[in-house]
């Protein structure tokens, strides 16, 4: 019959080659090895490490969302410009303007009535010159955004003399289109 060793002896018996170590005893000897400070700095450097780079995650993020922000306040100024910008003399170069700018139903609704548009802005020799005096981001919903700005327009008409500047209030809903937005939609708000 073969003989059972003691487990006590199996813990405190491995100090010759090929003698049999129980892993509680392994782990004791590992630990011991390894200075407390060396394996909390250890723990410190993994933490630190983690934290920094879920910090630097939330940052990317926020700059990311800020930029679109951005992306979309840009376009609705620069839509309130071309809108409200038209001269007689380039009638057809500002509509094409506001066309390339604008997406879907609004741009269809556009399109279909720029020409008496056009023609009516010509035979009063009518020029409008419109300046966005204030933006902001209302709302973002996916990839549209609501963007509300306040313009100022002057306005004069070749019969008559030049009257005070106009001011409007917009909300211009914008979609993201690729790297880039268009306008989808715009609302004059009492």
């Amino acid at each position: 019959m073969a003989e059972h060793a003691d487990p006590e002896q199996l813990e405190t018996d491995a100090d010759s080659p090929g003698d049999v170590v129980a892993p509680k005893s392994l782990l004791r000897r590992l630990v011991s090895a390894v200075p407390l400070s060396v394996a909390v700095g250890l723990i410190l450097v993994a933490t630190t490490g983690g934290l920094a780079v879920w910090l630097g995650l939330r940052d990317h993020q926020a700059q990311q969302i800020q930029a679109q922000d951005e992306v979309y306040v840009q376009t609705a100024r620069q839509a309130a410009v071309n809108l409200t910008t038209i001269d007689y003399a380039e009638a057809d170069a500002d509509i094409k303007r506001v066309l390339d700018s604008t997406t879907g139903a609004f741009r269809d609704d556009f399109q279909r009535r720029s020409q008496p548009f056009v023609e009516v802005v010509k035979q009063a020799r009518s020029k409008s010159e419109g300046t966005v005096t204030e933006a902001g981001l209302e709302s973002v919903n996916g990839n549209q955004a609501q963007v509300l700005l306040a313009v100022s327009v002057k306005t004069s008409l070749a019969a008559a003399p030049p009257g005070p500047p106009r001011n409007w209030r917009m909300r211009i809903s914008v979609d993201k289109a690729g790297d880039g937005a268009k306008i989808s939609d715009v609302q004059f708000v009492p």
